[in-house]
């Protein structure tokens, strides 16, 4: 059965609307208008956006030893910026509510069930 999914929000540093510019309000009233959505429909478990990629800290355990790396795991065009935690019928309903995520017009929303797995 299908329940949860998690919509990833990807950009490009430097596209889409840059700070103190009116685009770049118009975005986020576009975001809470998209949350005020998810919130009333119910869907909306959490959302969070996420500080820029260099304040990021890479964990790696190797043969017992671990590793601190600064920085964003991979280096790609496309770094992750923010999320929202669906709670939907099924994939299409949640593909439906991520096309409402302002920065799929310049980046890419990535919607991923989540695994429900039981530990008993």
């Amino acid at each position: 059965m299908f329940r949860d999914s998690l919509a990833l929000i990807y950009a490009a540093d430097g596209t889409g609307p840059q700070p103190d510019t009116p685009e770049f309000g118009a975005m986020l009233a576009g975001y809470q208008a998209a949350t005020e959505t998810y919130e009333k429909a119910g869907v909306n478990l959490a959302s969070e956006a996420l500080m820029p990629v260099e304040t990021a800290t890479c964990i790696r355990i190797r043969n017992g030893k671990t590793e601190l790396t600064d920085g964003p795991f991979a280096e790609t065009k496309e770094q992750l910026g923010g999320f929202y935690l669906f709670e939907c019928a099924s994939l299409d309903e949640a593909i439906e509510y991520a096309k409402m995520i302002p920065s799929a017009e310049y980046g890419t929303v990535e919607v991923r069930p989540v695994m429900e797995i039981d530990f008993d």
